[in-house]
């Protein structure tokens, strides 16, 4: 069984006051939504400086791979959590997808490995952000738990608008996560539900509506030349 996260590693990282924790997630989380709805296309490389400002934070603040997420230490614990209700919230969508012929078994290639690998790592990337960086921050600033899990997954829905069927999943999933990982501070098992989760409601959901997972502009103008 691995062990839940304990105060004393968030009080280490306190060092400064509360509020540049605060200020902090506030700059770096509108830089983000700048990039995706504006500088994605006109400063394509801007994100090379925002994870320039994160490395950094990290660097200041001394975090270790324990404090983020990233170390073996709650592996089990959040897996034997946020596995099987994932599978409980996955399995209605699988018949469901079964059911209309939205999905099919079919023996997995080389192809289908590489991309669903890819899109775990993609998966990893945006926990590392929501919960290693940006829920760390908070828990810096704030010190209920339960306020930090409900701002954390308002800000992953944020990150999905227009999409509405993005918007609804990572507000929900965002909640959960977050409070998994307030307890035991890994972010493995949850990039793997977010992968498996991800890529089943893009199989059953309507382009119309989905179009092709895309948020921002991408999704205003999905299909247009």
């Amino acid at each position: 069984m691995g062990h839940t996260a304990s105060s004393p590693t968030v009080s280490k990282l306190s060092a400064l006051p509360a509020f540049v924790a605060g200020f902090e997630v506030a700059f770096v989380f509108a830089a983000i939504l700048l990039y995706i709805w504006r500088w994605h296309h006109t400063w394509p490389h801007v994100w090379l400086a925002l994870w320039a400002v994160v490395l950094a934070s990290h660097t200041l603040r001394r975090d270790t791979f324990k404090d983020l997420g990233l170390a073996g230490v709650g592996l089990r614990s959040s897996a034997q959590i946020i596995l099987p209700l994932a599978l409980i919230l996955y399995l209605p969508l699988l018949l469901y997808g079964f059911g209309h012929h939205c999905l099919r078994l079919l023996r997995p290639g080389w192809n289908s490995l590489l991309f669903f690998a890819g899109y775990g790592i993609w998966c990893v990337a945006q926990q590392y952000l929501a919960q290693s960086y940006f829920h760390n921050r908070l828990m810096l600033a704030i010190r209920n738990r339960h306020v930090t899990s409900a701002l954390v997954a308002v800000m992953f829905s944020a990150a999905h608008i227009p999409n509405p069927i993005l918007t609804v999943a990572t507000l929900v999933a965002g909640f959960v996560f977050s409070e998994a990982f307030a307890r035991y501070r890994n972010i493995y098992p949850l990039a793997l539900a977010q992968a498996v989760g991800g890529l089943l409601l893009a199989a059953i959901s309507p382009e119309a509506l989905i179009h092709h997972m895309r948020v921002g502009p991408g999704y205003l103008f999905y299909g247009l030349r």
